[in-house]
């Protein structure tokens, strides 16, 4: 039989793992392309975006548009801010002094009472019953008194004669003696009678205000109730209980044993709206230990009734006054690596970086210790973007009626863009360049 025979043509077979290297290195080849292209374009859009553009960095290269303020001179108040709450000089509750049945209440909830007004009425019957035996007792002891003084001048006028023994004198002595105590007992009991009897009707014991009364009339009232009839508390005036640390204890001391007058302000929780102003009437007698401070009193006449008990307030003590110093505004203070500066406006209209020394801050003025003097003119507004030398043109002046010689008040502009008079009488545009 014939042999098969073998092709030894065959086409001889790859391995798949060495097809696949190829295309795992191109991939890989792509991905470390595609990572630098990356790479360069973010590098290339962070060195564009911060590059610095010519005339201050913004897109309309030219002159900063600023406001200005003449450095000015005047007072400066030393203030301290403290948290306070309003407390009432004199708080009472009434309660009643005898027991009864309340027949009428004579007030009106919430309305202001003076001192000696009617507030209730107790029934006064039983008191008046009482008042009444007292007075018959007293005018029965008193008749037995009247009877022995005279049973006694007549017996002193028979022991004179030695018609009647000496103990019989001695013995009516005794007894005037005896019916004497009792008369004055009678006349306590009947002024007793007469206090309880007054208590029947409850008066006001101050000017103040009435709260929310406690029962009802035709209640049975005693002098054991806890909560009595109604709390009438003092409004006018009325004062304000602060504390402030013990470092500012001495200057107030001395101010106040000097007789000077400390002015306090209240003010709302917020401390931008003023309630009322008032005085500093003292200080209390030791150092609370665990805070560090000192309660103050301050009175107020509060007129208007705004301030009321247990309110919360700030209060802004002054506690003196610089005269005649140079201030400006506290926008116009800028902070750095100078330190504490500001912009000072130059005849060339730029300006340039000014190192202050600055002292106490009252409101939005600020006391300038050292570097500005007054005339000067400094930026309050527009300073975010200014450098030393840059070049500026003054928007609107926070005086305008200041002005040099000769030169006319600057109208005030409504719309914001309006024109403005020159000393030449030709009209220049807000915003325009100021010498």
């Amino acid at each position: 039989m014939d042999q098969p025979i073998k092709n030894f043509h065959q086409t001889p077979s790859i391995d798949p793992a060495q097809a696949t290297k190829p295309r795992s290195r191109w991939r890989f080849v792509l991905t470390i392309i595609l990572i630098v292209l990356v790479v360069a374009g973010i590098v290339w859009w962070t060195r564009q975006g911060a590059a610095p553009q010519p005339g201050g960095g913004g897109r309309n290269s030219g002159p900063m548009s600023i406001v200005p303020e003449v450095v000015g001179k005047g007072d400066i108040g030393v203030n301290i801010n403290a948290l306070g709450t309003v407390t009432s000089l004199a708080t009472v509750t009434i309660r009643t002094q005898i027991s009864g049945y309340l027949l009428k209440i004579d007030f009106t909830e919430g309305s202001e009472v003076k001192k000696g007004d009617l507030i209730a009425e107790i029934d006064p019957r039983p008191y008046e019953a009482a008042l009444a035996q007292a007075k018959g007792q007293l005018a029965r002891d008193e008749a037995m008194l009247k009877g022995a003084q005279v049973d006694l001048a007549r017996y002193q006028g028979l022991a004179a004669q030695n018609a009647v023994p000496h103990q019989t004198l001695d013995t009516q002595i005794a007894l005037v003696a005896q019916n004497q105590g009792t008369v004055e007992a009678d006349k306590a009991a009947v002024k007793s009678a007469e206090v309880n009897l007054a208590y029947c009707r409850i008066l006001s014991p101050l000017d103040g205000r009435v709260g929310i009364r406690q029962v009802d009339q035709g209640n049975y009232v005693t002098p054991g109730d806890t909560n009595g009839l109604v709390v009438i508390t003092q409004l006018h005036p009325i004062s304000v209980l602060f504390t402030v640390p013990e470092d500012n204890l001495q200057a107030i001391s001395r101010r106040l044993q000097a007789g000077a007058i400390l002015p306090a302000t209240a003010l709302d929780r917020s401390a931008s709206t003023k309630i009322e102003d008032g005085t500093v009437q003292t200080f209390d007698s030791q150092i609370d230990p665990t805070t560090g401070t000192i309660r103050l009193r301050a009175n107020f006449s509060n007129d208007a009734r705004l301030l009321f008990p247990n309110q919360f307030v700030n209060i802004r003590l002054l506690l003196d006054t610089h005269k005649d110093v140079t201030t400006i505004s506290t926008a116009g203070i800028q902070r750095g690596s100078p330190g504490t500066f500001v912009y000072l406006v130059n005849a060339d209209s730029t300006v340039s970086v000014r190192p202050v020394k600055l002292g106490v801050t009252d409101g939005d003025r600020v006391e300038v210790l050292s570097g500005l003097t007054p005339s000067e003119r400094v930026v309050i507004d527009g300073a975010d973007k200014l450098r030393d030398g840059a070049k500026i043109v003054v928007r609107s002046e926070t005086n305008p009626t200041q002005t040099s010689p000769g030169q006319t008040p600057a109208e005030p502009d409504k719309s914001g863009g309006g024109k403005r008079k020159r000393s030449d009488g030709g009209p220049k545009q807000d915003g325009g360049q100021k010498q």
